[in-house]
């Protein structure tokens, strides 16, 4: 497409795409915004070297020598504004805009979303977890499992950024400044004589972070007895060994019989981890059992977001240069869930100042101020627009930051411990009912009636 428009010579035309997720994922009835880090990073990174040429041009396609000369030329120049990371977003409202040459806004398309889509989803799905344990601590274990190590490194992010309190990648850690933590494996105690040494072995090495796995025989019969004698050991030591954790079995009737054990041998502080294929679901019923579980340590149904492995967010232009004047365009399709609604526009919150909740989200055209006056708004729904309501006490939260003007990033990226402060924040801002795991209410998403009129107009003139 670069090559076509280059050889049309319509590539420094300019052109307006946004970004944005058709459908919430997971039933969930919200999703958290990630992956804004490694976008700015890309963009900023984002170049044709000599490798990529001399590549490009062994390609069947034949470009032209011309055309690969401005390859290497190749910046990023336009703008691009973004929600930041950590916001709860719903379906059409854009995420991501970029307003730029369509030389570069074309390019860029594949990287945001993939990028985009993947720390969505994996932050979505670390924060339903964190909504069914909101007071116990979450390990990310999911490494191994993982679609491979960059998946495996910027999920941990994502989880982090949603809740989780700890990654078990080292490299994440050291990249991002992520707590963490791990336990031994069944080979430490299979390569051992007995589980008592394995477990005494690992203590006297690791004193100040003993968490012992218990399951790789018998958890009740050996491998909790064992673990309450390295407990004695420790204490004898001035040490304290920090949790047990189970892998296998009836989650729930084994904490309970092994928090009796350890609280009737004087280890009341001693916690319980949990692992095995755990998710937002199990540990719901885990709990609602009376486990007596303190840590769960959550892996493959994490990051790889097994019940729904990818997030349909799409990239789609919404203006265009023509004639020196920029034009609304629209996309139309035989399912209207994927026609457009052209125009650039800016997503808005609509606080309500009596509650202090938010009322819905209100997607606007640039330009559009009665919104930021708090002029009162007619807000339906899109799909049914007689459903519809007036709203006047209420203040607009502009949802986009403008992260680079002119090719040059603006937006100092926040650290983590902010990033999740802010999705701590928003959450506060959603009433309960559509924060539920199960069947949530969908939150209101509206089009301003400017941009509903354009869309109907368009629609209009392209069915004609």
């Amino acid at each position: 497409m670069m090559y076509a428009h280059w050889a049309n010579g319509t590539h420094n035309q300019q052109a307006v795409f946004e970004a944005y997720i058709r459908k919430l994922p997971f039933g969930n009835g919200y999703a958290v915004f990630a992956g804004l880090q490694r976008i700015v990073e890309y963009m900023n990174e984002l170049r044709f070297d000599d490798e990529a040429i001399d590549f490009l041009r062994q390609q069947e396609e034949g470009y032209a020598p011309e055309f690969l000369e401005e390859l290497r030329k190749f910046r990023f120049t336009g703008q691009l504004f973004a929600v930041e990371e950590g916001t709860l977003i719903f379906p059409h409202e854009p995420l991501i805009r970029v307003e730029a040459r369509i030389f570069e806004a074309q390019l860029v398309e594949t990287a945001i979303l993939n990028f985009m889509n993947f720390q969505t989803l994996i932050a979505t799905k670390a924060s339903r977890i964190r909504n069914v344990a909101p007071e116990d601590h979450l390990l990310e274990f999911g490494t191994r499992r993982a679609q491979e190590g960059d998946a495996a490194i910027w999920g941990s992010r994502a989880a982090y950024i949603a809740g989780f309190n700890a990654t078990s990648n080292m490299l994440a850690g050291m990249l991002f400044g992520i707590p963490t933590s791990g336990t031994h494996a069944h080979s430490w105690v299979q390569s051992h004589e007995s589980e008592e040494e394995a477990f005494m072995r690992y203590a006297k090495v690791l004193p100040n972070q003993v968490t012992l796995l218990v399951d790789t025989y018998d958890t009740l019969k050996s491998g909790v007895p064992n673990a309450i004698r390295v407990a004695k050991y420790l204490q004898a030591e001035g040490k304290k060994l920090n949790a047990i954790r189970l892998d296998s079995g009836d989650l729930a009737y084994l904490s309970k019989i092994a928090r009796s054990m350890l609280d009737e041998a004087g280890f009341p502080d001693v916690k319980i981890v949990a692992s095995n294929d755990l998710d937002e679901h199990i540990i719901f019923n885990l709990k609602a059992q009376g486990s007596r579980i303190d840590v769960w340590g959550v892996g493959t149904q994490l990051i790889t977001a097994a019940d729904q492995p990818s997030l349909g967010g799409v990239y789609k232009m919404v203006a265009r240069e023509q004639d020196g004047k920029m034009v609304p365009t629209i996309k139309i399709s035989g399912n209207p869930e994927k026609v457009s609604a052209p125009g650039a526009k800016t997503p808005y919150r609509l606080m309500n100042k009596k509650t202090g909740m938010a009322e819905a989200d209100y997607i606007a055209l640039v330009g559009e101020e009665d919104v930021l006056r708090g002029e009162p708004l007619k807000l339906f729904d899109p799909a049914h627009p007689y459903l519809n309501k007036y709203i006047d006490y209420y203040e607009a939260i502009p949802l986009l930051r403008q992260i680079f003007r002119d090719g040059e990033q603006v937006y100092e990226l926040p650290t983590l411990d902010q990033i999740r402060a802010h999705h701590e924040a928003q959450k506060q801002q959603l009433w309960p009912e559509y924060m539920r795991k199960l069947n949530p209410e969908a939150h209101p998403v509206n089009l301003s009636v400017k941009a509903w009129t354009l869309k109907m107009k368009l629609l209009k003139k392209y069915k004609n």
